[in-house]
């Protein structure tokens, strides 16, 4: 859970960064407004650039795609209402399943180990029939 929490705060922080930089580019892009009974002092309008992209379309896409993302890790979230009795109710059903995959776990071992002395029987056993065929091979040829 803790991945996700971490996860989820990434995101929002990821979202405030869009925020910040969508309202960046609003206050780079805008023209000045008159207020009425107002006098301003000082240069009336900004040195504008043409924008070169879709501010507005990208910005907008990122904060939606952004929020759409926090909302699926809210709801990846545990519920407030699991109780303990139904967090021990859990439990108890994992420890089960568990206790009978250990039972399997032992069933299969066995099954390995007698498997294996077999094996190591037949390997014993034709070992010995080499070694007695090259004795036979040897005393023959004599």
């Amino acid at each position: 859970m803790a991945d996700r929490l971490t996860q989820l705060q990434d995101t929002v922080n990821q979202q405030a960064e869009h925020f910040c930089n969508a309202i960046g580019v609003i206050q780079q892009t805008s023209y000045p407004s008159k207020f009425a009974n107002f006098d301003r002092t000082g240069s009336q309008t900004p040195i504008q650039n043409p924008p070169q992209e879709d501010y507005a379309q990208l910005f907008a896409q990122l904060i939606a795609r952004c929020a759409k993302d926090i909302d699926t890790l809210i709801e990846s979230l545990p519920n407030e209402d699991s109780s303990i009795e139904l967090q021990n109710c859990s439990l108890k059903r994992l420890e089960f399943e568990n206790q009978e995959t250990a039972e399997q776990l032992e069933q299969v071992v066995q099954k390995g180990e007698l498997l294996l002395e077999k094996i190591q029987s037949a390997l014993g056993d034709i070992a010995q029939a080499q070694l007695d065929m090259q004795i036979t091979l040897k005393t023959s040829s004599q």
